[in-house]
């Protein structure tokens, strides 16, 4: 158990590597509870929140969710974050822990519309069921008829310990779910779905396989991979960038910057042979010299090699250069690498679908 974004959180039940074997082969169970939950109401929202956040929030209908991010005037990355259409005029805003409170702050600053903002981060509790096997495990748990929510969208449930919200999104690259329901109701829900999944692989993951699965994919990490020094562009983000729908807090330092072309990219690493795993912050060097440093680092359990993420040079942030890092003193050739650097089954199989 450690201290993270203010919570007591476990790094591990069983162990990490087999933590994240059990996500990729079967599914695992996350407590996501550190998760910020923040309500946008009211006439107007829609439009307000399109000021505030890089994605087209008119894209989604009612039941559709999308990754966006939450910048700052010089385009700085303040929160990654998914946001919910839940009704007409009524989203959900699922943000980082350790930003629950500067983002409600900062959302609330730039609140100059008829538009009511709700921090119920306190009341609301999260957990994540994700692998192969998570939608017929909770398929299981479920007393509604209808069927569970396509990938991308979200949805409104009854279970055994009452009504929740069930989004398919996910952080691990595997098909998966979160269920968003009241924070009495969670342990009861926890113990439910544990008990339906163990018998199908289900096991309890830490914050240790979050991080490894993540990485596998590519996925950024606010305060390590993303801050608000770096921008979504740079750190390969433009997708969900969308500069067509009009002007935004730090839409014009990103116009600027798309046309110009970023001078920095955040590239994925692989290490070359049996090396020690990276580090967050270990140095990379190109032909001798120091050229950044790594984000995020560790052990891919998948790949069964070190892997990493680091801003670089655009010049040589092409897929294929070689490169080294140094650990402890000595250097490890590495090679950059496309994201994801793994490419999980059961999302394959769920693109096709």
């Amino acid at each position: 158990m450690v201290e993270f974004g203010g919570w007591w959180m476990p790094v591990q039940y069983h162990g990490i590597i087999q933590e994240h074997h059990a996500v990729r082969k079967a599914a695992g169970l996350f407590d996501i509870s550190h998760m910020g939950e923040i309500f946008v109401s009211g006439h107007g929202a829609a439009a307000f929140l399109n000021r505030i956040l890089t994605n087209d929030i008119n894209r989604l209908r009612v039941g559709d969710g999308q990754y966006t991010l939450l910048l700052n005037p010089v385009g700085g990355v303040i929160d990654d974050l998914l946001c919910y259409r839940i009704e007409e005029e009524r989203f959900l805003l699922v943000v980082n822990a350790s930003m629950i409170e500067s983002d409600v702050a900062w959302i609330l600053s730039q609140n100059h519309d008829d538009v009511f903002i709700e921090n119920g981060s306190q009341n609301w509790a999260g957990i994540a069921i994700q692998g192969p096997q998570s939608e017929s495990i909770l398929s299981r748990a479920t007393t509604s008829s209808n069927p569970l929510p396509a990938r991308n969208r979200i949805a409104p449930f009854k279970f055994q310990e009452g009504p929740l919200l069930v989004a398919r999104t996910g952080y691990t690259g595997e098909d998966g779910f979160e269920l968003f329901c009241p924070s009495t109701a969670a342990a009861p829900l926890w113990q439910q779905l544990l008990s339906i999944g163990e018998p199908l692989g289900l096991a309890c993951c830490g914050l240790g396989c979050r991080d490894t699965l993540r990485l596998e994919m590519g996925f950024p990490l606010n305060g390590s991979d993303l801050s608000p020094e770096r921008t979504p562009l740079e750190a390969g983000l433009g997708a969900f960038v969308r500069l067509e729908k009009g002007p935004f807090i730090g839409s014009e330092i990103l116009s600027s910057q798309k046309a110009t072309g970023p001078r920095v990219k955040l590239c994925g690493l692989v290490m070359e042979g049996k090396t020690p795993p990276p580090r967050p912050h270990y140095p990379v060097l190109h032909k001798g010299e120091v050229v950044g440093e790594t984000c995020s680092g560790s052990l891919s359990p998948s790949l069964e090699i070190g892997i990493a993420m680091a801003y670089l040079p655009t010049e040589i942030a092409f897929p294929g250069n070689h490169l080294e890092i140094d650990i402890r003193g000595r250097r490890y050739p590495a090679i950059t690498s496309k994201r994801p650097l793994y490419q999980p089954a059961s999302l394959s199989e769920l693109k096709k679908a």
